[in-house]
């Protein structure tokens, strides 16, 4: 029998040479933005996060299915060989498809990273990411059928106050709610990239949290479980609006045409990213405000 590695396993193996977990992409950025570097969209070729890891390997595997039962490659050497004619034609049937934009460019970037190569199948025109195509918490989904507001009040009332994520609420203890320099703030101890942070809870909203925690002992998770079904981005999204409301005299910016930053109080908006956990003010901007 012979001791070849399958192409999975070859697969897995280049994506684990990748990942560069505690690297800080954002200064090798910075870096090659001093050296007059950096002229178009960033890259270290490596991966930072095991989220992104995870959606990566995904978007691979699914590759790698489609052009072992289309073209019978069974061999990393192979696919290395026909990449940028494989991944071409694979992008333009995703298009074909109606896959959106943003699933589109992130496919492609993984492609980039796992072949290092930049220019990876250049000549597919994507489709542009357009802001008023994004309905991820802007409509009605399905799976909000499934939730019956009422069965999950505490739960709600504290996500629109404080604005966590998913995996965030989740580990939440009552130990981890607390008053610090006349605010009552939420710790977050493993945020999106293992960051930590304190959430101010919006004013005026004190008591109804302080209720939630009143009388349980430290250690214990505010919440035993979250319904799977939950939008629980949809009340991010609703959090970031009202932080901003709440910090600041400017109104929400328009939600149609270019965004000009003269109309958004820079200060406030700074705060509110913070607050749930971002480095850019550009996703405030696009996913969370319009």
């Amino acid at each position: 029998m012979g001791n070849r590695k399958g192409i999975i396993y070859e697969a897995l193996e280049r994506l684990d040479s990748l990942m560069a977990i505690g690297e800080k992409r954002s200064k090798a950025k910075a870096t090659a933005l001093g050296a007059g570097e950096l002229t178009g969209g960033f890259s270290t070729g490596k991966i930072h996060s095991y989220q992104t890891r995870t959606n990566y390997q995904k978007i691979v595997m699914a590759f790698i299915q489609w052009a072992r039962r289309e073209y019978g490659i069974n061999r990393l050497s192979r696919l290395d060989a026909r990449a940028d004619e494989l991944v071409s034609d694979y992008l333009s049937l995703r298009i074909v498809q109606g896959y959106s934009a943003w699933t589109l460019q992130t496919e492609r970037s993984a492609f980039r990273l796992f072949f290092s190569n930049r220019q990876l199948a250049a000549d597919v025109l994507l489709p542009k990411r357009r802001r008023e195509n994004i309905t991820r918490s802007r409509l009605p989904a399905k799976r909000d059928q499934h939730v019956q507001p009422n069965n999950w009040r505490p739960l709600i009332d504290l996500l629109e106050v404080c604005g966590l994520r998913r995996e965030e609420v989740r580990d939440l203890l009552v130990r981890d709610i607390y008053e610090k320099d006349g605010h009552l703030v939420v710790h977050v101890k493993k945020g999106k990239g293992g960051r930590e942070r304190e959430v101010p809870v919006l004013p005026g909203s004190e008591q109804q949290v302080l209720q939630l925690i009143e009388g349980r002992a430290p250690d214990e998770h505010v919440f035993d479980r979250l319904p799977s079904a939950m939008d629980i981005h949809a009340v991010r999204r609703q959090f970031a609006q009202e932080r901003y409301l709440a910090s600041s005299e400017y109104p929400l910016p328009p939600k149609e045409g270019r965004l000009n930053t003269s109309q958004v109080d820079q200060q406030a908006a700074k705060e509110v990213t913070q607050a749930l956990g971002h480095e850019r003010l550009g996703v405030l901007y696009t996913h969370y405000f319009r």
